[in-house]
């Protein structure tokens, strides 16, 4: 039988077959020695193939085939760094919840999202929540923020979950379309699924003061299945992102505003650091590219993970 896994707990995933039943599923014995280097073989999204079996009149699921997926987001797994951890995957866009200071979420975390979304072909759309809490010079900086990313190409809407405040936007963009939220805990992202879908009732809780991080709520990814055709992936709260599989000279391409620029540099090979006569050195003199998403890019190009998540998500 063929099916979408909805929920994996990592021993155990809950499947969706194609009629309609969901059924507690396993990974066959053999199939987790096929080298795959992930944490978790299986992912929220995957199309599997399986095979039933009855016991005591109990069904349960045999997962035997994951089809190939058509995308998927990766980081670095956070207890092995040298493995990977999926997300979810066959996903059609992906909502990045983003907070000013409620917690803080900064511009190289989004960046590192977005290089990460764009690579394996995902849409992403940023969502600024809690703008009901800004003072005015907090909602200046949002609003610059905002600007920023809507010039380089990205989707950014101002929300308030908690208010309903822009809510209808993001449905619109949600109808027909296997959705997933993420972003650091603490953002919103269970409060916005339940102002979307009241009757999920997901658990949240409130940020803590002590650190101004968020609590995690939510342990698994798990989908659920929404009106006008919609999947919704609630996955647990990020705290660092590191970046997984990617050549120093891909992550330029990765850079809306890098890559139109490309062609304009005198080497062919332009990594944008010391070399003359680039594009994207003078674009960023001349204010037309952001210094912040600069630094973001030599900071993935260094490969300085380790000064990355230690400084910046491990509580």
């Amino acid at each position: 039988m063929k099916g979408t896994v909805y929920k994996s707990t990592g021993s155990w995933y809950s499947v969706k077959g194609e009629d309609g039943i969901f059924y507690q599923s396993r990974i066959k014995g053999k199939f987790r020695l096929q080298g795959i280097k992930s944490t978790n073989p299986v992912a929220v999204g995957d199309r599997v193939g399986f095979s039933v079996e009855e016991v005591d009149g109990v069904k349960t699921g045999v997962i035997s085939e994951i089809e190939e997926r058509d995308n998927f987001i990766v980081r670095k797994s956070v207890n092995l760094s040298k493995q990977t951890h999926i997300i979810a995957s066959n996903i059609d866009v992906v909502f990045l919840v983003i907070t000013l200071n409620n917690p803080p979420t900064s511009t190289s975390f989004i960046d590192r999202f977005l290089v990460t979304s764009r690579a394996y072909r995902i849409d992403t759309v940023l969502l600024f929540n809690k703008i009901e809490t800004y003072n005015p010079d907090e909602f200046a900086e949002v609003k610059y923020l905002a600007e920023l990313y809507r010039a380089i190409g990205y989707t950014c809407i101002g929300i308030s979950a908690k208010e309903k405040k822009n809510i209808d936007q993001v449905y619109d963009l949600m109808k027909g379309k296997v959705c997933m939220f993420s972003g650091h805990s603490g953002v919103g992202k269970s409060t916005l699924v339940n102002t979307i879908e009241p009757s999920l009732h997901l658990k949240t809780k409130s940020i803590s003061d002590q650190h101004k991080q968020g609590q995690h709520t939510t342990t698994f990814a798990e989908m659920y299945d929404l009106p006008d055709d919609i999947g919704i992936i609630d996955t647990p709260g990020i705290k660092g992102f590191g970046i997984v599989n990617m050549e120093p000279e891909e992550i330029g391409g990765y850079f809306p505003e890098f890559f139109e620029r490309q062609s304009d540099c005198k080497f062919n090979n332009c990594m944008h650091k010391n070399e003359p006569k680039c594009a994207v050195k003078e674009a960023l003199e001349e204010g037309e590219i952001a210094w912040s998403r600069y630094n973001s890019y030599l900071q993935m190009l260094e490969g300085d993970e380790t000064h990355y998540r230690k400084n910046s998500y491990e509580q």
